[in-house]
């Protein structure tokens, strides 16, 4: 079993660093694979996918909507730490609608795994295109960075924003400026 494979591995890493295993610490390489594999890294298991339903436009609603402020729990596959920020989300219906929670879960899914921030906010932006039907979707992502914070230069007040914009938030200035308006700055 792949947890137990984890676990045995990080037990080998406890005991290179010679952390003292006592009655506190015994537990933790199980600890640790299994907060891997179901929690931070779940979305490496694409058996993980949340179900995502949509349903038509039947109010032929064309104007932009925004989801801001979707949580983002990621690690940098650098270091092995955490990304945690926020994601906004907008798109311009077509044919195509969906359940607001669906844009968490989609984000969710993609951010728990080892990543760079622009990646995972590729990543999220390929999946709405695919699923809504639509180029006119916009995806930014503002994060703090722990390799940032808790290494190297230390420093605590730094946010990272990336953005992938496909359709009219790319080609069209206007639609570009209300989403950067509508979601403010950092």
């Amino acid at each position: 079993m792949i947890q137990d494979k984890v676990a045995e591995k990080f037990k080998e890493i406890m005991d290179l660093l010679n952390v003292t295993i006592d009655d506190s610490t015994i537990d933790t390489p199980k600890r640790v694979a299994k907060m891997y594999i179901n929690e931070l890294f779940k979305g490496l298991n694409k058996a993980n996918y949340p179900k995502i339903t949509t349903v038509q436009n039947k109010f032929n609603y064309n104007q932009m909507l925004i989801e801001k402020g979707i949580k983002v729990h990621s690690v940098c596959e650098h270091h092995f730490v955490p990304i945690i920020g926020k994601a906004h989300i907008a798109y311009i219906p077509k044919d195509k609608i969906m359940g607001l929670s669906k844009f968490n879960r989609i984000v969710d899914y993609f951010s728990r795994r080892p990543q760079v921030q622009e990646r995972l906010t590729n990543d999220i932006l390929e999946d709405l295109k695919k699923v809504l039907e639509t180029e006119d979707i916009a995806v930014i992502i503002d994060a703090e960075h722990f390799c940032v914070k808790m290494r190297g230069i230390q420093d605590q007040g730094t946010i990272t924003r990336t953005s992938a914009l496909s359709g009219c938030f790319l080609e069209d200035i206007s639609c570009r400026n209300e989403l950067l308006g509508a979601i403010g700055s950092i």
